[in-house]
């Protein structure tokens, strides 16, 4: 990471308002992941997002068709004291069930967030990683790591295009 560590990064209230509004979501999701494989599978999905908490949060909802469909929610949270993001994902698969969340915080045009996780009952490091934010066509990605974040397995790549209204 050229722009500093994770923890070096920090940020306002305002940076995820590029996200705000609704967007066609071409995703890439590694089929095995942690388990040396090359297939991915490429699905279509919406997203809508939108601030919440007078600007201290914001949400989104993920939805797909893909794989027998299914609906997702991310829930962000900023804190003013320590000026970082909190990252917390939940889906209609794990319904009840509310990811750990990963932090970090924003430099330049890039966003990376971390955090501890299990993945198959093994403890793993998950990165999230948001580029191209000040361009019409972000990008989020989402990696693992199962050797404490000496290496990564991306395994989910989003690119994002605003929805054209009434699409």
């Amino acid at each position: 990471m050229d722009s500093g560590t994770v923890a070096e990064r920090v940020g306002t209230t305002r940076d995820f308002d590029f996200w705000h509004g609704s967007w066609v979501v071409r995703n890439r999701r590694l089929r095995h992941r942690l388990a040396g494989s090359d297939a991915w599978d490429s699905f279509e999905a919406r997203a809508t997002a939108r601030p919440i908490l007078d600007g201290f949060g914001n949400e989104d909802e993920f939805q797909t068709e893909h794989d027998g469909g299914f609906v997702g929610m991310s829930f962000r949270f900023f804190d003013p004291t320590t000026r970082r993001w909190s990252i917390y994902w939940a889906d209609s698969r794990r319904p009840g069930l509310l990811d750990p969340p990963v932090v970090g915080g924003f430099a330049d045009d890039e966003g990376v967030f971390e955090g501890d996780d299990t993945f198959e009952g093994r403890p793993i490091r998950v990165r999230f990683t948001w580029s191209g934010i000040t361009t019409p066509t972000p990008r989020w990605e989402q990696a693992f790591s199962d050797d404490g974040g000496g290496t990564w397995e991306t395994n989910w790549i989003m690119d994002f295009e605003r929805a054209e209204v009434g699409r």
